[in-house]
């Protein structure tokens, strides 16, 4: 009988090809052989779903993640993420922001990482000096996580990627940033972010299309960002509806602009209960909005990342026509923990679980989802 650790390097490096991330990791502990296969990194591992990326565990310091293929939580050592927030991820990269109003964009499966020039001014109203010095000595969590709950409000919140870092190096990043989420734009090479022009309206939400950022703002107005020498937005008259009590996802999917509202129920403040979606194409031509009743089988994810849009029957137990969401950036999640995320299913209307309800984890900033793009 063959010994397993003899099969030839090109055998094994096909199984590798078949593999998701954490099997690829236990592959190669399996010996010295199929370790060296595995280093060399010629297949990149099998497609996945996406994990939800949750806080630090505050004894290890460790990043806890969430696998949804396998229901299953893991705790990797990432030093580059000790004591940061997540605002946003986007091709398998993450925004890690720190107490000094700074951060990075990191890939935590490869740690390769950019490091980010402080963020604009922020708030007309807060000095941030003052906002961290001032923290009450007798604060349980510490220092750093009662700063980082009161000020993740006002910093970052969501960052996106016009293209893989790894894929393009010219790539844009655009953050939505302060009280008024207002865009601003940064390129490798660049010492400061550049301040997009608008209306002085807060924005929801932004996504990347076709060459194209676009931001949809909380009046219910879509932009598109001019990068030009002087980056400005750009109003689309698309005629969308007011949408009270509710929360707007511009999503590229498929090569169209589809706008998502999502419908909450206020418990009490800080805490929510998603109760219904809405799905509507954007025609950019004609301006007009168009109501779709499905979504072509796909399982969209949404969250404080850009959205992620799989054909969930390539995954056993992934629901198809559904959104997976999480929790909404709130002032009071800390107290709240997991509260408000699910899976809806747009054509029965009906919500499910995907994450453990009966375990609790106080939030810093919302669970974000994240495409592992180990190589």
């Amino acid at each position: 009988m063959a010994d397993w650790s003899d099969l030839v390097y090109d055998v094994l490096e096909h199984i590798t090809s078949f593999l998701s991330l954490p099997d690829h990791h236990r592959f190669s502990a399996v010996c010295k052989n199929w370790r060296f296969v595995a280093k060399q990194k010629r297949h990149s591992p099998a497609t996945q779903l996406p994990w939800l990326v949750l806080g630090e565990d505050p004894e290890t310091r460790k990043r806890k993640f969430y696998s949804l293929s396998e229901e299953k939580h893991y705790s990797i050592d990432i030093p580059e993420l000790c004591g940061r927030y997540i605002g946003g991820s986007s091709h398998g990269w993450l925004f890690a922001i720190d107490i000094k109003i700074t951060g990075i964009l990191i890939n935590p499966f490869t740690r390769e990482f950019h490091e980010l020039p402080q963020f604009p001014p922020f708030s007309h109203n807060v000095d941030v000096t003052t906002l961290i010095e001032e923290v009450p000595s007798d604060y349980t969590d510490g220092p750093r996580n009662y700063t980082f709950k009161e000020m993740q409000r006002f910093i970052v919140f969501k960052g996106i990627l016009s293209h893989d870092p790894k894929v393009r190096s010219d790539f844009t990043a655009m953050i939505l940033f302060g009280q008024m989420n207002t865009p601003a734009i940064w390129r490798p090479g660049d010492t400061t972010w550049t301040v997009i022009k608008g209306p002085g309206k807060a924005m929801k939400d932004v996504t990347y299309l076709n060459g194209n950022f676009y931001v949809m703002s909380a009046m219910n107005i879509l932009y598109v960002v001019d990068l030009g020498l002087d980056p400005k937005m750009i109003a689309i008259e698309a005629r969308i509806r007011p949408c009270i009590c509710a929360h707007r996802y511009v999503v590229s999917f498929k090569g169209f602009l589809l706008l998502i509202v999502r419908f909450q129920n206020v418990i009490e403040r800080g805490h929510y209960n998603t109760k219904d979606f809405m799905l509507l194409e954007i025609d950019l031509e004609r301006k007009e909005l168009h109501r779709w009743d499905d979504i072509d089988g796909c399982a969209i994810f949404l969250g404080v990342n850009s959205p992620i849009a799989i054909d969930a029957s390539q995954f056993a137990g992934c629901k198809g026509n559904a959104f997976y969401f999480t929790d909404l950036a709130a002032p009071y999640s800390a107290k709240f923990g997991c509260c408000d995320l699910g899976v809806f299913d747009y054509v029965t209307k009906t919500i499910t679980t995907y994450y453990p309800p009966e375990i609790f984890h106080p939030l810093v900033a919302p669970p974000v989802w994240l495409t592992p793009n180990p190589w």
